[in-house]
């Protein structure tokens, strides 16, 4: 895919109407206040012993994340990093996470966030993977305000 085809699909994800009721399909899921695709996924690492082809799926992906962000910054600012280690927490405490950030704290690290225009919602790019043998992911998530702090 090129650059302009993944700011296409990002541009529709920020204005897309959630969904009324949970679904998923092969390139994301969503719900009532959200929305999480996967613009991009790796080879899975089952035969990677010596792990260089997980570094190299994780070089590109940081790249087209990096090219990504170049132009979403230059759209609406620098972004936020979040940590999603205290959703992580919250998750295993039994508190409610909303969507996506329940699912992405399983999943990645920290995100950067952009606040929409709209000022209703936000939307993150991050990196992520599930567990050690299977894909690297490039995931793109737009949420309802409400449900992040961003600094």
């Amino acid at each position: 895919m090129t650059t302009e085809e993944y700011l296409s699909i990002l541009d529709a994800l920020a204005v897309l109407p959630f969904p009324e009721a949970a679904c998923a399909d092969t390139s994301g899921e969503g719900g009532p206040a959200h929305h999480l695709r996967y613009l991009q996924v790796s080879r899975d690492f089952w035969d990677d012993d010596d792990g260089q082809a997980w570094v190299e799926a994780e070089a590109g992906l940081r790249g087209r994340l990096d090219e990504l962000a170049t132009y979403l910054t230059a759209r609406w600012g620098h972004a936020s990093v979040v940590d999603l280690g205290p959703y992580v927490v919250a998750g295993c405490e039994g508190e409610p996470v909303p969507e996506p950030l329940d699912f992405l704290s399983q999943n990645v690290v920290s995100m950067r966030v952009w606040p929409l225009p709209d000022g209703d919602r936000w939307l993150a790019l991050a990196i992520g993977q599930a567990d050690k043998e299977l894909p690297l992911m490039l995931f793109a998530a737009v949420g309802l305000a409400s449900s992040i702090e961003i600094r």
